[in-house]
C-alpha cells in the first residue's frame, strides 16, 4: 500500500478496482441467485429429449422452486459457490484489466502511473487523462485478455455452480453440497472436471470484451459532455451541484447515468454472445457428453438438430429479468466503491 505526501495510506488503482469488483459481484449474487437457478435449468432443459415431453417454461420452473418442501433453501442452493465465483471473477477481471490498461497506455508511450496527490482523495483528473488515451478497441482487448485470465481462474467454481444450481439437492446423483460437490467432483473426473467447458469460456469472455467496449467508451462521452455542460453552468447552480456531492469533472459517474450505460451495454453483450452460455450450461453439467453431446460441436449439432435456433437461446427470458438488476447493482456497487474506497482508507 502505498502512501501521499501526508503519510496516509493510498491503495493502487489495480486495488482499488479489486476490490470494488469482489464486493461489487457479491452483492449482485445475493440479490438475483434465483434468477440464476431458473436460467440454469432453462438452459439446460431439452424439449426433445424424450417425445411427448411438455416444453419447460420460466413459471414452471419458478413454481417447481416455491413448491418444494424447503423453498427458500431451493432457491438459494449453491448460493456460496455463485458468490465465491462472481466475487472472484469481478474482483480477478478489474484486477487484470487495470494492468492490462496501464500496458496498453504505455506502449502508447504515455506515462501509466497518475502523478502522487497531496491529500487522501485520488485525483481524478489523472485518471480521465490516462483513459482518455485509450480507444474502443483498446478497451475491447484489455477486457477480452482480463476476461481470459478470469476464466482460466475460476472455470472449476462455474462447473460446481452450474451442477449444484441444475438440480435440486434430493435429485438422483445431485451434488448435496458445495463441499461434497467439490469432493465428487474430484474423485469422478479429477481435476480434468474443473475445467470442463473451458473452451467454450474462452470464447464466452467476448461477453465481458463487447460490454466494456460498449460501456467505456460511452462513460467517457458522458464525462466529457457533463464537463462541457458544467462549464457553462453559473457559479450558483455549480456550488448547489456541489453541495449535493456532485463533484467538478473527475471519473465519478452519476448512479442515473450508471444504470443507463450498464444496462445498454449489457444488453448488447448479452444478445451477441448469448448462445455460448446455453453451451457452456450444458459441458459442464452432469454426463454431459451423454445427456447433451461431446464437445461444443457435439453439443451445439444436438441443440440444433433437437431445438433449432430457438434452443440457443433457452432461458433468455430469466436471463434477462435476472441480468438488468444484476448489471444495476454490480456497477452501482463498483463505480462507488471504485471512487469511496481512497477516501475511506486515507480516512484511517
Amino acid at each position: 500500500m502505498a502512501e501521499d505526501t501526508h503519510g496516509r495510506a493510498r491503495l493502487s488503482p489495480a486495488v482499488v478496482e479489486t476490490i470494488a469488483g469482489v464486493t461489487a459481484g457479491s452483492a449482485a449474487t445475493l440479490v438475483v441467485h434465483p434468477l440464476d437457478i431458473v436460467k440454469t435449468r432453462m438452459q439446460i432443459h431439452r424439449s426433445q429429449a424424450t417425445p411427448g415431453s411438455a416444453p419447460l417454461s420460466t413459471l414452471a420452473v419458478v413454481r417447481s422452486l416455491t413448491r418444494s418442501p424447503k423453498p427458500l433453501q431451493a432457491m438459494y442452493r449453491g448460493l456460496s459457490v455463485n458468490i465465491a465465483g462472481n466475487a472472484a471473477s469481478w474482483g480477478g477481471f478489474f484486477y487484470f484489466k487495470t494492468h492490462i490498461e496501464r500496458a496498453i497506455v504505455y506502449t502508447k508511450g504515455a506515462d501509466p502511473t497518475p502523478p502522487s496527490s497531496t491529500s487522501n482523495q485520488r485525483r481524478p483528473s489523472a485518471v480521465d487523462e490516462r483513459r482518455k488515451r485509450l480507444t474502443p478497441f483498446d478497451f475491447f482487448l484489455s477486457s477480452l485478455l482480463a476476461g481470459a485470465a478470469t476464466a482460466l481462474m475460476t472455470n472449476p467454481l462455474w462447473v460446481l455452480k452450474t451442477r449444484l444450481l441444475s438440480s435440486d439437492q434430493t435429485a438422483k446423483g445431485a451434488y448435496p453440497g458445495p463441499v461434497r460437490g467439490t469432493i465428487q467432483l474430484w474423485k469422478d473426473e479429477g481435476w480434468r472436471g474443473g475445467y470442463r467447458g473451458l473452451a467454450i469460456s474462452m470464447i464466452g469472455v467476448a461477453h465481458g470484451a463487447v460490454h466494456f467496449a460498449v460501456y467505456e467508451p460511452a462513460k467517457k462521452m458522458y464525462l466529457s459532455w457533463r464537463d462541457l455542460r458544467r462549464e457553462s453552468t453559473g457559479p450558483e447552480e455549480l456550488s448547489r451541484l456541489n453541495n449535493k456531492g456532485k463533484r467538478d469533472g473527475g471519473d465519478k459517474i452519476s448512479d442515473g447515468a450508471t444504470l443507463v450505460l450498464s444496462s445498454t451495454a449489457k444488453l448488447v453483450a448479452n444478445a451477441v454472445t448469448y448462445p455460448y452460455q446455453v453451451i457452456r450450461s450444458r459441458l459442464q453439467n452432469y454426463n454431459a457428453e451423454e445427456r447433451f453431446g461431446r464437445g461444443i460441436r457435439g453439443v451445439a449439432v444436438r441443440v440444433w438438430r433437437e431445438e433449432g435456433p430457438i434452443g440457443f437461446y433457452r432461458g433468455m427470458v430469466p436471463g434477462v429479468i435476472r441480468v438488468l438488476p444484476a448489471t444495476w447493482i454490480t456497477f452501482l456497487v463498483y463505480e462507488n466503491m471504485k471512487h469511496e474506497l481512497p477516501n475511506w482508507v486515507g480516512e484511517i
